[in-house]
């Protein structure tokens, strides 16, 4: 019997459906030979600091560099009950072998491999390995199971990228928030991320815009424009000149050019696309798009790639042909679809590119949700469009002389609509048209060498020179992508900052640390990512030094570098940036006075006397000697079903007790009131104690 794990409940079940596990079970399907279940994302978590050393529960330029030798892992509360049954599942006699059909990626491989390793399964280890949830695709991946050791080095890849980001994010977020004084989020491939924002920003405060004059002259029909002149006098000068003479045509240029067809959408630029037509942000995108390969309607979303394989090109074809006739644009395509263009298997890694399945064709549209079928009209419109002739037109240029001035006039002639047809049916049934990006030439009329123009008008068009723009999701995945790649090898597979599975995160979490806002599609960086930039160096905000990273993650995963390798890099840059970084710079101290003055403290320390702040794990003494702690999760409180929040810890420290109604007895089953008391003894923990309010007759 072979135990098969998927990554989510709804896929397990598409997964059992296919194989008739058909059973249902507490957390698992059963049936045909097969035990289904799932992990519910991550059930394994890298486990905090505190948990190598108690010590580093407090922040502490002392402990730094934190480099753990060996990664400890720690289980969320509400994800143990599952991890418990593929435990027992993994152990059960009658599995003979275990499938890993999570996700087909490094986090995928992780989320599974790090459970196998938890249970100490030995048994063999099969890989699921597809790109489309449709039936067939599953049983052809059954049939197709590949040896779990195939992967091993993307588990490698996986762990790294886990563990580089855990270094990189604990010892930098600690090194420059206790230098400064206040949290400060740092991230291995966020603070690049922001530093692209902010960088962008300055370019635009630091823009002085300059006018422009360009002199103009209208005749037969067309305008022709001159030089453009800085000084208005100048071009004044020449609309003076021109006003009223003649102009003559000195030569005329015509050239045939073609516009080949877009490729197909990997997830980033699918991600793009969905940004500037429907303003969804990249997360949105991926769980539209997550949510529609769940359903079985489009190929697998965390893909690089944008061509097909040889072994799809029929499947494509058909499903090309039922587009046509079926979507309101696909009237717009003309010829045999061009299936060719965007099959190259050698340009394919892990998966494909993104396309509808041919289970649109049994699918309402209308029944979908509306950000679902957006993304799936918009992947559709995509396929249609880059298997369609190509666009062709006539480019015309022509040079005139007027007054001895040079003047020239730019037109072009549609041959043949092409992809640019089906794309143009499809932005019409859009309800919001998005801004195009190259306003289109009108053609110019037919126009001769030393043709003249009598009496031509003269007039002068005034513009300025633009700043750059503002990021929108758009443009700053566009430049995630491509950061750092001009200073790379050319062979480098993998380049600029993250990877199209993880850069929606990147950008969500900048969002919710209050480095970024969205204002309308613009992402601004606020006052509080500014200055974190200005303070961090270069290897910790540089993309191209982020790129690097990235490309040598695939270097693991491809086994072309060891994972030791490359987490000695990431240790030793830990240990150069805590040396190089003593204390903070005078200059930027300034920068975070209103953070620090924001941070309240709860109490004051009952042994030392010296102010308690709230952490993330709980309640710390400002005095880096004292140990005093209160921790949230406390084993005294949570037996009773509490928790130390901010309003008990401020009680315990200002009287030494607070009063709790609801306490949980693990004796009676029952809850009670009662006051807790802080029972200090200046011992390793803090201790609690109950008292309970005197009843009356005198009998407590």
């Amino acid at each position: 019997m072979k135990l098969v794990i998927a990554e989510k409940p709804s896929v397990a079940m598409s997964l059992a459906a296919v194989l008739g596990a058909n059973e249902k079970k507490d957390g698992y399907l059963e049936g045909n030979g097969y035990l289904v279940s799932w992990c519910v994302g991550h059930l394994l978590e890298l486990a905090q600091p505190e948990a190598y050393k108690e010590q580093y529960a407090k922040w502490r330029y002392a402990d730094l560099p934190i480099l753990p030798t060996a990664w400890k892992y720690e289980v969320p509360k509400d994800k143990k009950k599952q991890l418990d049954l593929l435990c027992r599942l993994m152990k059960d006699s009658r599995v003979d072998s275990v499938v890993c059909a999570t996700d087909a990626g490094r986090e995928g491989e992780l989320i599974f491999r790090l459970v196998y390793q938890y249970a100490k399964c030995k048994k063999p280890m099969e890989r699921l390995w597809i790109s489309s949830m449709e039936d067939a695709a599953i049983h052809d991946g059954f049939e197709h199971l590949r040896p779990g050791s195939s992967y091993d080095t993307l588990f490698d890849a996986a762990l790294c990228r886990a563990g580089a980001d855990w270094l990189v994010g604990i010892n930098a977020t600690r090194l420059f928030s206790v230098l400064y004084g206040v949290t400060l989020n740092v991230g291995r491939v966020m603070s690049p991320t922001l530093a692209l924002l902010v960088q962008r920003e300055a370019q635009i405060r630091n823009f002085k815009s300059k006018s422009f004059y360009v002199p103009e002259i209208t005749c037969g029909g067309f305008t022709a424009s001159g030089e453009r002149q800085e000084e208005q006098e100048k071009a004044e000068t020449i609309r003076l000149s021109c006003d009223g003479q003649s102009a003559t045509v000195r030569s005329v240029e015509k050239q045939t050019k073609t516009v080949q067809p877009p490729r197909l959408y990997d997830l980033t630029t699918l991600q793009r696309e969905c940004n500037r037509i429907y303003g969804y942000t990249a997360q949105q995108t991926l769980d539209y798009l997550q949510s529609l390969y769940e359903k079985k309607l489009a190929t697998y979303p965390r893909t690089d790639s944008q061509y097909l394989t040889e072994d799809m090109q029929a499947t494509a074809a058909s499903l090309v042909l039922w587009l046509r006739d079926n979507l309101p644009f696909g009237k717009g395509c003309k010829g045999e679809p061009d299936i060719e263009r965007v099959t190259d298997g050698s340009k394919v890694t892990d998966h494909h590119a993104i396309i509808p399945t041919v289970e649109i064709a049994r699918t309402d549209l209308a029944s979908l949700p509306s950000g679902e079928r957006d993304v799936l009209t918009l992947i559709a419109a995509r396929l249609l469009c880059a298997t369609s002739q190509a666009h062709k037109f006539e480019a015309v240029t022509a040079f005139l002389d007027c007054a001895g001035y040079n003047f020239l006039a730019k037109g072009k002639t549609v041959l043949q609509d092409g992809w640019k047809e089906a794309d143009r049916l499809y932005r019409m049934g859009l309800k919001q048209k998005p801004e195009e990006k190259d306003n289109e030439d009108a053609a110019l009329p037919e126009l001769e060498e030393n043709q003249t123009f009598s009496s031509v008008a003269a007039s002068i068009r005034e513009g300025k020179t633009s700043p750059p723009k503002h990021y929108t999701e758009d443009s700053l995945l566009a430049a995630m992508e491509t950061a750092g790649a001009e200073d790379m090898p050319e062979d480098a597979e993998r380049k600029g900052l993250g990877t199209p599975a993880t850069r929606a995160a990147t950008l969500e979490k900048l969002v919710a640390v209050g480095f970024v806002e969205r204002k309308k599609k613009q992402l601004l960086p606020t006052e509080k990512g500014v200055n974190l930039i200005t303070v961090l160096p270069d290897n910790i905000k540089s993309p191209l030094l982020t790129a690097e990273w990235e490309s040598r993650l695939k270097q693991v995963e491809h086994g072309e570098v060891s994972a030791d390798v490359f987490m000695d890099g990431i240790a030793e840059m830990n240990r150069e940036l805590v040396k190089a970084h003593t204390a903070p710079e005078e200059q930027f101290t300034k920068l975070f006075e209103a953070g620090r003055k924001d941070r309240e403290a709860v109490g004051t320390c009952p042994r030392c006397g010296a102010s308690v702040y709230e952490g993330q794990k709980g309640f710390f003494c400002e005095n880096r000697d004292c140990a005093f702690a209160l921790w949230k999760d406390n084993r005294f409180f949570s037996s009773k079903k509490k928790s130390i929040t901010k309003t008990v810890a401020a009680a315990l420290l200002k009287e030494g007790r607070i009063s709790m109604s609801g306490l949980y007895s693990e004796k009676t089953g029952r809850a009670y009131d009662a006051v807790v008391v802080l029972d200090d003894t200046g011992g390793k923990y803090v201790n609690f104690k109950l008292e309970f309010p005197q009843k009356k007759g005198g009998r407590k």
